[in-house]
């Protein structure tokens, strides 16, 4: 078969069965590789294609999809193991106002059964809605069961018609309305794309064989540390070492190279020096392994892209490099040079520091939790945390996700699939890189760009991942998640036998958000009979130092049993005039969450056996209530309705898109858009902008204000000039003629030649001044940023931020997220603003922001936020030129992000 053009701009993904292909665009130097695979189908595959048995229709197709690219036609390829084995275009109809594109897919005889069509169609999809097609049609025989099922399971409407054995299909392309069509689509290509994902993975997690290259006959060093690991893991599979200058190593058989092996590996796990790591990775692929572990630090960019090219080239998956291996104790593989196994459990964890992944599993493994697979992923050239989470999804064994992550190679992709993987276990990470500092070591630890802390924040915060501030915290909060539930709100029940220690628990608890349970009725009554004078039973509850056992543990079973109480902390310091209080604890009943605190333990945190599996105890009250307070945050985020994204009928995207091209072509570097542009755009996203009208003489001004009604408002509109206040560019509460004309002779004389014309708006007055943005993260997309707003929005810094598209309920969430929140409800009488009209506000900015990549940074400030309304006094929008990615289309890195 003939080779294939070598062309650029393509990309690869996995097939069903987790192999990988190449998709890329089809170019003239393809024509004979195309015509090759067209001439090899089968006489059936050649007529489900093309109708008939045509003696030209190879060498037709062939320089139909082999034409240089134009704006109405398309054509991908897929190609595998250097061969052409799928073909996929559309053609641009005459009719429909080129909205509507015919398809037609072809895949060779040998690659059938793979999902290559369907692949390729999700990349068609994905070029047609950045080209603005609006749906697809197709021509099928009926018997072709297998292409209609492609287009049947592709997660889009279609709608059909038979006619003498030929169905016509159409299928309306997920509109940009980011509504439940779209949603549907995403979530099956996900589905999709985890199925591939674990395929891809079942050799690197669940491998029959393994070769260490680079065991050394040295102990100590990494290599042999991995296989003396591996072995004393009790590992069942076939284990080889490769060694040239060995035969075996501590019993286990060696051999020179990997082409000398017995077998094809399964995973091979590379320990060798950075200059040996490319060849070493070129000669597995070529033997056909599929899962690769790169031990070895110190390659550079180059090198690592090499490395990764390797593995795309020849299907494998990549760990590393600069990482600590991986480990699946449930089967004895511990593939990494830790100083101890770990212990077999419910916990996934994902690191890309090395060294904190070794102390975790060790807490883990020292708790009892235990670990279900471990990956240290290094500078994450392939396998990332988004792959990882996949994996626990579906491996029925983890029961929660433990994360340290530096930066992120797909943030919105990777928000999408812990959402999904969140709502069945709790996902914990920690912030790493907060500080100056500390981006700056992450940087240098993993060769990559930290993450910018308020887009992960915000990440985090929507996709409901529990976030720690320390690496304690994260500890702590995974044992509790690990044992107990979630609570199902956030009143927490104190009791104690220490005063002092119950005082500093509800401090804790009420810094955090959580409530203090406060007993009362009939509870408060029976407590009075169990508790020892000198007792409290308001809440906390201190039992004193002479409690009993038997005791405690009926005071902890009374309040627990109390429909108020969502979960509880129980604190007890032992003495000599007390049973044993850490006994009651295990042996009581409690139906609610429970956190415990033993003050003289000397652990941090430990795990007490009880009757109903385990309970975790912490040596300090604040580690018991922020072990809580995360536990009830994913609680609470849990069992909120995760509503759609909103669609507005009455947004014309075509329309901002054209008025965005327009600007750019006239400035093609991008710059910052005219008040009258600025204004259009935002009216086509029906967001509320006061009534402006421009004056280019002192005449114009007074019409315009008499016009608008007085009291008015006279701002310099100035080329460039963007905090008009700061520079004296407005004029307030002007309310006469004779103001208007000082007003704007004052701007003509302050800005002379440079003054475009004198904006006159009306004076709004009352209400709360907000300020609503979007700031352009590039890794990370549009950020949507609210707070309060005005000349102060600076000093004041009362600002939370979401990332875009933002629902109903993150536009909600947002706006309570500052502290500043009881001006917009209602403080001290006064009536509270439309929150209505407020989301509204904050969902078409989002909605505007993801539809126009372009759009980098928008401000509306202030808005101003009444009982009858919201409106923007003043906004500015950048624009800058953009390539429009698709975040979700199935793809496998091709360079390290």
């Amino acid at each position: 078969m003939s080779q294939p053009a070598v062309a650029t701009g393509g990309v690869y993904a996995l097939l069903a069965d987790g192999t990988t292909v190449q998709i890329r665009p089809a170019v003239p130097g393809d024509f004979e590789a195309v015509k090759a695979m067209h001439e090899a189908m089968s006489p059936g595959n050649a007529y489900l294609r093309f109708f008939s048995l045509s003696r030209t229709a190879a060498e037709q197709e062939a320089r139909r999809i082999s034409r240089e690219p134009g704006p109405d036609h398309a054509a991908l390829l897929a190609v595998y193991d250097g061969q052409i084995v799928g073909v996929a275009s559309y053609e641009v109809g005459k009719g429909g106002a080129g909205k509507t594109a015919e398809v037609a897919f072809a895949v060779a005889d040998t690659m059938h059964h793979r999902g290559i069509a369907t692949l390729l169609l999700e990349h068609l999809v994905s070029l047609a809605r950045a080209r603005q097609i609006e749906s697809f049609t197709a021509e099928t025989l009926s018997e072709n069961t297998s292409m209609l099922r492609v287009f049947s399971d592709a997660g889009l409407p279609t709608h059909s018609a038979r006619e003498e054995g030929v169905v016509t299909i159409t299928i309306p392309l997920p509109p940009d309305d980011t509504g439940k069509q779209l949603e549907e689509y995403l979530d099956t290509v996900a589905l999709r794309e985890r199925s591939a994902s674990v395929a891809s993975l079942r050799p690197v997690f669940a491998p029959a064989s393994v070769a260490v290259i680079g065991a050394s006959r040295r102990p100590g060093t990494v290599g042999r540390s991995v296989l003396d690991n591996i072995r004393s893991g009790g590992y069942q599979g076939h284990l080889y070492a490769v060694n040239p200058n060995a035969r075996q190593i501590a019993g286990i058989p060696c051999f020179p190279d990997v082409a000398s092996l017995p077998e094809t590996p399964d995973l091979a796990l590379v320990a060798v020096p950075p200059p040996a790591v490319l060849g070493t990775a070129e000669a597995c692929g070529v033997r056909g392994v599929r899962g690769l572990v790169v031990l070895t630090a110190g390659l550079d960019t180059a090198a690592s892209a090499d490395l990764l090219a390797c593995c795309r080239r020849h299907g494998m998956r990549l760990i590393g490099p600069n990482c600590f291996g991986l480990a699946v104790p449930a089967i004895g593989l511990d593939a990494t040079f830790a100083a101890s196994n770990p212990m077999p459990g419910a916990a996934g964890l994902v690191m890309q520091s090395g060294g904190l992944g070794f102390a975790m599993v060790g807490h883990l493994s020292r708790l009892g939790i235990g670990i279900s697979s471990f990956a240290s992923v290094g500078n994450k050239l392939d396998v990332s945390s988004n792959d990882m989470l996949m994996w626990w999804e579906q491996d029925e064994v983890t029961k929660l996700a433990v994360l340290y992550i530096e930066s992120f190679g797909n943030p919105r992709k990777f928000a999408r699939t812990a959402r999904r993987v969140g709502a069945r276990m709790p996902v914990l990470t920690v912030h790493a890189g907060r500080s100056e500092a500390g981006q700056r070591a992450a940087a240098s630890h993993t060769a990559a760009i930290a993450t910018p802390l308020v887009s992960r924040e915000a990440l985090f915060e929507q996709a409901g991942i529990i976030a720690t501030p320390g690496f304690g915290e994260l500890v702590e909060a995974t044992a509790l998640l690990a044992t107990q539930p979630a609570p199902s709100g956030r009143t927490v029940a104190i009791v104690c036998n220490v005063g002092g220690a119950g005082v500093l628990a509800a401090d804790a608890c009420t810094d955090l958000g959580l409530t203090v349970h406060h007993p009362r009725g009939q509870v408060k009554r029976r407590l009075h009979s169990l508790v020892p004078d000198g007792g409290s039973v308001s809440g906390p509850v201190d039992t004193t130092a002479t409690v009993s056992r038997d005791g405690f543990r009926q005071v902890l079973e009374l309040i627990a049993a109390d429909e108020d109480v969502d979960a509880m902390i129980a604190l007890v310091l032992p003495t000599g005039a007390t049973g044993d209080l850490v006994g009651a604890i295990q042996d009581a009943h409690v139906p609610v969450p429970l956190a415990a605190v033993v003050l003289d333990q000397p652990e941090a945190v430990r795990l007490l056996a009880c009757g109903q599996g385990k309970i975790p105890a912490y040596g300090y009250p604040e580690a018991a209530a922020g072990a809580l307070a995360r536990a009830a945050a994913y609680g609470q985020w849990r069992s909120a309705p995760h509503t759609l994204v909103p669609g507005f009928g009455d947004v014309d995207v075509a329309e901002a898109r054209a008025q965005v091209r327009a600007f750019l072509a006239q400035s093609p570097d991008g710059g910052w858009l005219p008040s009258g542009d600025c204004a259009a755009l935002l009216r086509v996203y029906g967001i509320p902008l006061v009534a402006t009208a421009g004056a280019h003489t002192e005449d114009d001004a007074v019409a315009a204000a008499a016009a608008a009604g007085y009291p008015v408002v006279l701002k310099a509109e100035v080329p460039g000039l963007v905090h008009k206040t700061d520079a004296g560019a407005v004029v307030l509460d002007v309310r006469s003629e004779d103001a208007v004309r000082a007003g704007y002779r004052r701007l003509a004389g302050q800005f002379g030649t440079r003054l475009s014309r004198v904006l006159v708006q009306p004076m709004i007055t009352g209400g709360t001044e907000v300020i609503v943005g979007v700031e352009d993260d590039q890794m990370f997309g549009p950020l949507v940023v609210f707070g309060l707003g005005g000349v102060a929005t600076e000093v004041l810094a009362d600002h939370a931020a979401r990332l875009a598209p933002l629902t109903e309920a993150d536009a909600g969430t947002l706006i309570n997220s500052i502290r500043s929140a009881p001006l917009l409800h209602g403080h001290r009488g006064a009536p509270a603003a439309d929150l209505a009209a407020l989301r509204d506000v904050l969902m078409r900015v989002s909605r505007l922001a993801d539809d126009l990549p372009e759009i980098t940074e928008l401000d509306l400030n202030p808005v101003i936020a009444r009982p009858d309304g919201v409106v923007a006094v003043d906004a500015r929008i950048k624009v800058t030129p953009q390539v429009p990615q698709d975040p979700f289309l199935r793809r496998l890195r091709l360079r390290k992000v």
